[in-house]
């Protein structure tokens, strides 16, 4: 409850169980590991100012199937928070931010992500924020620790915005939570037909 806060007891009832976050998902040593394994292709690209949906700043990606022991072991680990009928990919999307860079609100597309999205976040805590497509005084906020895995799911995925809040932005309450850089290794699970 202390990683999750909502604009109403009401919402924070409504999403129970389809935004989540966990503490301690990874610990440091596999966190490590789990750099070793996505920096060599990280390191091939540079950092863009902007993403093609215009949703991404200050960030570089890629597409990456985890083949190391910490890799294959956390797509086990995460593989639970998806249905059973609609694992998750093997390949994750590893999402690089620099401390001023940001991921501001959408919401991915059904032609590209399933109903599950499951992100486990490496190297600095961040704020991820939901909004309502309906009313825009509806949020919920999560607070990501390094090492944390969040799921969004059902009402979580398709009726709210997502985004993480780039540094200057970055508050969970009356709590400032400064950005360094964030690596994010994302599953989702392929849409439907």
């Amino acid at each position: 409850p202390a990683l999750l806060r909502a604009s109403s007891p009401e919402l924070l009832r409504q999403l129970r169980g389809l935004a989540l976050v966990r503490g301690g998902f990874v610990s440091e040593g596999e966190v490590a590991e789990l750099l070793r394994e996505v920096e060599p292709g990280l390191g091939r690209g540079r950092y863009q100012s902007d993403h093609w949906d215009r949703a991404i700043t200050g960030y570089r990606e890629t597409e990456r199937r985890l083949r190391g022991g910490a890799g294959l072991a956390l797509l086990l680990r995460v593989t639970p928070a998806f249905p059973p009928c609609r694992p998750p990919r093997p390949s994750a999307h590893v999402l690089d931010l620099l401390p001023e860079g940001g991921v501001g609100p959408h919401v991915d597309s059904v032609k590209f992500c399933g109903c599950t999205i499951a992100g486990v976040s490496l190297l600095s805590p961040s704020v991820l924020r939901l909004r309502s497509l309906r009313d825009p005084q509806e949020w919920l906020e999560l607070l990501l620790e390094p090492g944390s895995l969040y799921v969004l799911r059902g009402a979580a995925r398709y009726e709210f915005t997502h985004e993480i809040l780039p540094d200057e932005k970055s508050f969970f309450g009356g709590l400032r939570v400064p950005r360094g850089r964030r690596v994010a290794l994302i599953f989702r699970n392929d849409p439907p037909g």
